[in-house]
């Protein structure tokens, strides 16, 4: 999926028109909204006692996709860090009450991640503030999106 987005990404440099103002305006608006929702996002974690890529991690878990399971290398995709450093931060999860590791039953070899009743309750907390900000920030992030696809449209 990820090297879709990039494949995109490079095909749409290569046929690049002539931007112009309000596409670098654009851009940075759209960034600066996401740096914002970030800021937010880490300092609701601390607050809750988590770090950061420990909340992102608890996410990611409860979260996972019907067609994957919750495993270190899903993790590790999701979280876009390197193998070894998932096991490390599952490792710290697990230290901190918050993950346990439980064998598959249907293949031995895997090990699933499931969050304990602590991370559970961390999570639907930080859950919850988060989809009230994304709420807050709705309008500015629709208007943002409206203006790319009127500049897509405008441009084809």
């Amino acid at each position: 999926m990820t090297e879709d987005l990039a494949g995109q990404a490079a095909a749409a440099a290569g046929s690049a028109t002539k931007l112009g103002t309000r596409d670098y305006r654009l851009l940075s608006e759209f960034r600066y909204l996401i740096r914002c929702f970030l800021e937010f996002s880490e300092t609701a974690a601390v607050r809750a006692g988590l770090t950061a890529r420990q909340h992102q991690a608890l996410l990611a878990i409860k979260g996972v996709r019907e067609d994957a399971a919750p495993t270190i290398g899903y993790l590790a995709e999701r979280l876009r860090i390197q193998h070894h450093s998932a096991v490390e931060l599952v490792d710290r999860l697990v230290e901190a009450g918050l993950v346990v590791r439980v064998q598959d039953p249907g293949d031995r070899r895997r090990v699933k991640l499931e969050l304990t009743a602590s991370a559970e309750r961390h999570l639907a907390e930080l859950s919850t503030s988060h989809l009230a900000e994304l709420k807050r920030m709705r309008p500015a992030l629709l208007e943002i999106l409206d203006q790319a696809e009127e500049i897509r449209t405008r441009k084809a």
